[in-house]
């Protein structure tokens, strides 16, 4: 079989992808990853094949961000998305005007570069099975262009379907002549040079593949293909501090790559944070950009800061871990049964934050809201209460209890098989 994995030049998306396309390559099948140009040399350092298609653009154009884009991202998911986690939002003209501020200044800015590459290249080779993921739906088109199955790869909460659903629902009540569907249009209209005509599996794919447990998902009726989430972090060095057990409980603060490249510092005080974990009889240990360590001087004793750490081998080490709640570092922690400080900001995090705290493993504090004292607060209180713990080795159990990729991988052959040409 031959597959087609298609994403927007986004490292931390990219990531989640890794390890399907590695057994899906394993068990013998053809798999090659198309981005932008730009993106080829992160695909080929994870070992995979890279198709560069069309050209690059910065998707990160208003990368730094200013404080007024600061204060919009801080309330979490955007238009249409917000609607998935707040139904008080679900009407019509705020849908279809979200569907098309979505469309103009993200999905489609980002999609269009590719569009044409990925059709043509999708013609040539012939894949049986495309995999895309949300923020990437020219893999849905490309799948339509040469016939081939196509899946959405989830990396969090199914915000996308979600509000998808609430749409169509809406749709259907309206008449006839009122029924305006920018994502319809959208991916539509490239329906007369590709020779296709828009059905709904554009929007949400043949099936999603869906790495979150059942405890932390959002429902949805779509065909839904669960899969365990496997840390894959890049290339990385497993320190030799790391390989000792740790004299003390040791709490990981970590905002992620996104955070501090692209939202420049802002989004925690992390000297604030350390200083109030100063006098705790606990070790820390700090991933943090270079050019906030900086800022950090003088970092108090217990408290150990480095650039990077893979965090596959840091958090198993660790009695509680304070993060943004990324999906890929909240997943790779809960792997470890490890209770969690969530401080998120922006999109996806504060969802999956509540929803987490809501199963019990780990507290939330917006990341707005957070500060030295109330992240101190959280972080005893999960040392001190047994509760926290069972609780996170109930949602490792849980995380383990999902078909691992090489196991997913030979039900997408048939699933390939069930869909393509459909």
């Amino acid at each position: 079989m031959r597959v087609l994995f298609t994403v927007i030049p986004e490292k931390t998306i990219f990531l989640t992808m890794v390890p399907l396309a590695w057994a899906l390559r394993t068990a013998g099948h053809e798999v090659v990853v198309a981005s932008q140009p730009s993106f080829a040399d992160t695909i080929t350092q994870a070992g995979l094949t890279a198709v560069p298609v069309g050209r690059s653009i910065d998707m990160w154009r208003i990368s730094r961000l200013t404080p007024d884009l600061m204060e919009e991202a801080r309330h979490g998911l955007s238009i249409p998305w917000d609607v998935a986690v707040d139904p008080a939002n679900a009407n019509w003209q705020y849908l279809t005007y979200g569907y098309d501020e979505a469309i103009r200044e993200g999905l489609k800015p980002d999609n269009f570069p590719m569009i044409a590459g990925l059709a043509e290249f999708a013609r040539a080779w012939q894949p049986d099975l495309v995999i895309w993921e949300p923020l990437s739906p020219a893999g849905a088109i490309a799948a339509k262009a040469c016939g081939a199955a196509h899946a959405r790869l989830l990396w969090s909460i199914d915000v996308f379907g979600a509000t998808r659903a609430e749409y169509l629902r809406l749709r259907d009540e309206r008449p006839a002549h009122d029924r305006a569907d920018p994502l319809a249009d959208w991916l539509g209209s490239y329906g007369s040079r590709y020779g296709y005509e828009y059905t709904e599996d554009m929007a949400t794919g043949h099936f999603s593949i869906d790495q979150l447990p059942d405890t932390l998902r959002l429902d949805t009726d779509l065909h839904r293909l669960p899969m365990r989430y496997v840390p894959y972090g890049g290339p990385a060095v497993v320190p030799k501090w790391l390989w000792a057990k740790p004299e003390r409980p040791r709490i990981a603060l970590t905002m992620g790559t996104t955070a501090s490249e692209f939202f420049a510092g802002n989004v925690l005080n992390l000297g604030d944070v350390l200083d109030s974990l100063a006098d705790l009889d606990v070790e820390v240990v700090a991933t943090v950009a270079d050019a906030e360590r900086e800022k950090l001087n003088p970092v108090p004793g217990n408290a150990r800061v480095l650039p990077y750490v893979p965090l596959h081998a840091l958090a198993p080490t660790c009695s509680v871990v304070i993060s943004h709640a990324g999906p890929g570092t909240f997943l790779t922690t809960a792997l470890h049964a490890v209770p969690q400080v969530s401080v998120p900001w922006d999109f996806d995090e504060p969802e999956l934050a509540r929803r987490a705290a809501v199963q019990g493993g780990s507290l939330a504090i917006p990341a707005d809201q957070a500060t030295g004292d109330s992240i101190r607060d959280a972080v005893q209180r999960l040392l001190a209460e047994p509760e926290f713990r069972r609780r996170a080795a109930d949602l490792r159990d849980d995380l383990h209890a999902l078909p691992a990729p090489a196991e997913v991988a030979g039900e997408l052959v048939e699933l390939a098989a069930a869909y393509r040409g459909s």
